[in-house]
């Protein structure tokens, strides 16, 4: 990562080796949806490096964790209006 930027959505997703427009992300998220109980890392869909760069990142409470708390209430956003109800 570039020292100059600074984490953000769209980062977190370039970084994830994911695509990373608007559009792109409202996708993802709209198509990767996770059960309530399910955790982000735990998710069937990430590789090992993706996996492991969640993890890591989460473990040492850095920059990052912030997008990846974002992404996490994202991929939440089925189960959690479910549970609204």
């Amino acid at each position: 990562m570039n020292l100059k930027q600074k984490p953000s959505l769209e980062l977190l997703f370039s970084q994830l080796g994911l695509a990373n427009s608007a559009a792109a992300i409202e996708l993802y998220v709209r198509t990767h949806q996770l059960k309530a109980n399910e955790n982000l890392h735990d998710a069937p869909f990430w590789n090992k490096s993706q996996r492991d760069f969640l993890i890591s990142h989460l473990i040492q409470d850095d920059d990052w964790v912030m997008w990846i708390d974002e992404l996490n209430q994202q991929l939440h956003m089925d189960a959690n209006r479910l549970q609204a109800v």
